[in-house]
């Protein structure tokens, strides 16, 4: 007795490979034309200072459940301190940037003081895996000509903000909606990775920004505004 399959009519072979044919088309078109990408008519700079820290994680995890992405100004100390999170913020599809080392009143150091400020924090992104940063905020966005020709040192670009989200003072959920919801395409909002109001905005952020057709993008080097990713 013979134990042979039986082998397949030219129809059915004809059918299964058209039903292979068509499934990887729609596949290709789903990937080739993502919704997001055809509704994007600007770009904004969603920013959070002063990471990474302990509060790191629920903060990218909520950026990536409502399809942020950010640029994180870390702290040179707590890149140190928090390497993995450093880590993390790449591996979520932020972006990182140089906040100096341990935030001081740069417009108040010397030179040299300023020199190690952001080198330092150079150091320690790269070390923690995040790249060399290319961008640079000075703390309080305070900035001269001295903290100017430190940064040209390092090939940074000094990315200040538009829009203050007041998070750093108090300013509530609403508040920091209301903030996000004036921005244009190009523009920046300033928030921290420590504000847990500013967290439980992004939701709200990401459903104001989508209504106008806005979606998050990088900081461009060369023009310090934001534009696709």
């Amino acid at each position: 007795m013979s134990t042979a399959r039986p082998r397949p009519t030219a129809r059915l072979m004809t059918t299964a490979l058209a039903a292979l044919a068509l499934a990887a088309t729609s596949t290709f078109t789903v990937h080739a034309t993502p919704a997001q990408a055809a509704a994007c008519n600007g770009y904004v700079g969603l920013t959070f200072d002063d990471g990474p820290s302990g509060n790191t994680p629920a903060l990218l995890g909520a950026l990536q459940r409502h399809g942020l992405r950010a640029t994180m100004f870390n702290e040179g100390r707590y890149a140190a301190a928090y390497p993995a999170q450093v880590k993390a913020q790449l591996a979520a599809g932020m972006w990182v940037g140089n906040h100096s080392y341990t935030h001081p009143h740069l417009t108040q150091l010397g030179q040299s003081q300023i020199d190690s400020e952001i080198s330092r924090t150079q150091q320690a992104i790269a070390a923690a895996g995040g790249g060399t940063p290319k961008l640079f905020r000075p703390p309080y966005g305070e900035t001269s000509s001295t903290v100017k020709a430190v940064e040209a040192k390092y090939g940074l670009t000094e990315i200040l903000w538009n829009v203050d989200s007041q998070d750093w003072n108090g300013a509530s959920t609403d508040a920091i909606v209301q903030a996000a919801g004036r921005l244009t395409n190009g523009q920046i909002i300033l928030m921290h990775d420590w504000a847990a109001n500013s967290l439980a905005a992004i939701p709200r952020i990401a459903q104001g920004l989508t209504a106008r057709g806005l979606c998050a993008g990088t900081i461009s080097p060369q023009t310090g505004r934001a534009v696709a990713p």
